[in-house]
């Protein structure tokens, strides 16, 4: 079991003898110990009154026995002990230090007549005098004695039934009604919350009683109706949550559904404006082929140089149809090793096929300053759409804002961020940089600035999704002070991308 925190530790929990008790056991002690401490408060309660009572009572007695004696003229000197009425009556005469009598006693005793003595083994007793002679009478009632005994005893008794009573009482009638039920309601109902039974697990309110127990168990019906309702709009919650969730799936799909398409889309315009410049660049190497051929088939024999020519005419068309395919052709996302700087040549041979952007006669410079042996691993093909979207992007930009020459530039770098290799790739263009109102809808799906109406407004999207899938981001900012610093050419707009160096396992498959 899990250590819980607000879990009572051995030192908060209750100690004490009653503490591993159950209750029944524990009003047994109870009461059983209130009920023999009243006992013995009243025993040394009573037991003081009663003696006082059976001293005066034997006093009184030796009292009456000494008038007796004295009126019948009797010589106390003779007289030993009689007993009379199941008692015993001893008389003493003498001086006084002989019969224990103290200075003072003997005094009082010539003053105020009759002396009352406390009581000893012999009994309660009196003193008096008779001439020069002192007499002590002592009396001893053990009837009375008897009769005290048994009032402890019938006290005792009385106790005795009294708690056996109270005990019979509570144990068949009180606490089987007003604790021993109630709390076995209690258990039970715990042990239906335990077995997940909701019919089960609150109090009926004819087991409740109006006291202190009720309460408790009143608000122990409260708290689980409170927990049912708070489960159930949880579960109404969750549910709500996964039918959104759900909601969220299909939408994804779509999304993803239609980025696919725009990629696509992207790539279809992007062919279509490269068109005249693709007949362009085959007119020249057909017409090569086409001479040659004629030769040929006229029977004229090719010279060495004519058939290197041919075969290289035919490398270029080669070459020229497998990168117009490989651009069009949508495959699945794979990593692969791939040099950087290779990569960004493909998207420039690719731009130069598009008579719309490379005019015959224009002044566009690209440069290519990726260092050598660069090497990302991602997918080439979608690398390359993203540098032919943001280097044809640049130089139609800067045409329309009539530059005197159209310069793009792609620079790259190893970086480390968070103990990782990244590539930082930055693409650099001389035009007037980008309008403060675009850049918040700078990377929207078909959102277009280019006044020749040549855009589809897809590149940039398109690019910041494949960039995004490889785990990188894509940013872009207009040139600063620090910037031209290091380039003082590069006046306009910087397209900035950060890629994770070996971004495996994106795509799920690494070849």
């Amino acid at each position: 079991m899990p250590n819980d925190p607000d879990a009572p530790t051995i030192a908060d929990r209750p100690s004490g003898i009653l503490a591993g008790l159950r209750i029944r056991k524990k009003l047994m002690v109870l009461h059983t110990s209130f009920s023999l401490s009243l006992a013995v408060m009243l025993l040394l309660a009573l037991r003081p009154a009663l003696t006082k009572v059976v001293v005066q009572g034997e006093q009184a007695q030796a009292e009456t026995a000494l008038v007796l004696l004295r009126a019948k003229g009797a010589d106390l000197r003779d007289v030993d002990v009689r007993a009379e009425g199941g008692g015993r009556i001893a008389v003493e005469v003498g001086a006084p230090g002989v019969l224990g009598l103290s200075t003072a006693q003997a005094a009082s005793i010539g003053t105020r007549g009759v002396l009352p003595l406390p009581s000893t083994e012999e009994g309660g007793g009196v003193a008096d005098r008779f001439g020069d002679a002192f007499v002590v009478v002592r009396s001893r009632n053990e009837a009375v004695r008897s009769a005290v005994n048994l009032v402890y005893v019938l006290l005792i008794v009385s106790l005795l039934a009294g708690y056996a009573f109270v005990v019979a009482m509570l144990e068949a009638v009180v606490l089987p009604r007003h604790v021993y039920g109630p709390i076995r309601a209690v258990l039970s109902a715990d042990e239906a919350v335990r077995r997940g039974d909701e019919k089960a697990e609150l109090i009926s309110a004819g087991l409740i009683p109006a006291d202190e127990l009720g309460e408790i168990m009143r608000s122990r019906n409260d708290s689980i109706a409170k927990l049912r309702s708070n489960e159930r709009q949880l579960a109404s919650a969750l549910a709500r949550i996964e039918d959104g969730a759900a909601d969220l799936r299909k939408k994804n799909h779509l999304l993803e559904a239609a980025r696919r398409n725009l990629e696509g889309a992207d790539r279809l315009a992007s062919l279509g404006m490269m068109s005249a410049g693709i007949a362009h660049e085959l007119n020249t190497p057909l017409a090569v082929v086409k001479g040659l051929t004629d030769r040929v088939g006229a029977g004229e024999p090719l010279s060495e140089a004519e058939r290197t020519l041919l075969t290289r005419v035919v490398g270029r068309l080669e070459k020229l149809s497998e990168g117009l395919l490989d651009f069009a052709r949508v495959r699945p996302p794979v990593l692969e090793e791939a040099e950087l700087r290779s990569v960004v040549d493909d998207a420039w041979s690719l731009i130069r096929l598009d008579r719309g952007i490379v005019v015959p006669g224009s002044a566009v410079s690209f440069v290519n300053r990726v260092p050598p042996g660069l090497m990302l691993r991602c997918d080439p093909d979608r690398m390359v759409q993203v540098f032919v979207n943001l280097v044809r992007n640049g130089v139609v930009v800067m045409r329309e804002a009539r530059a005197d020459v159209a310069r793009v530039a792609v620079t790259a770098r190893m970086t480390v961020r968070e103990s990782e290799d990244w590539v930082a790739i930055s693409v650099i263009d001389s035009g007037p940089g980008i309008a403060p109102e675009v850049f918040e809808r700078l990377f929207e799906p078909f959102n277009s600035t280019r006044l020749d109406a040549q855009g589809t407004g897809l590149g940039l999207a398109v690019s910041e999704g494949i960039v995004r899938e490889h785990g990188g981001i894509l940013v872009a900012r207009n040139a600063t002070p620090a910037d031209l610093a290091e380039d003082p050419e590069g006046t306009g707009a910087i397209f900035e991308i950060l890629m994770p160096a070996d971004p495996a396992g994106l795509f799920g498959t690494i070849e």
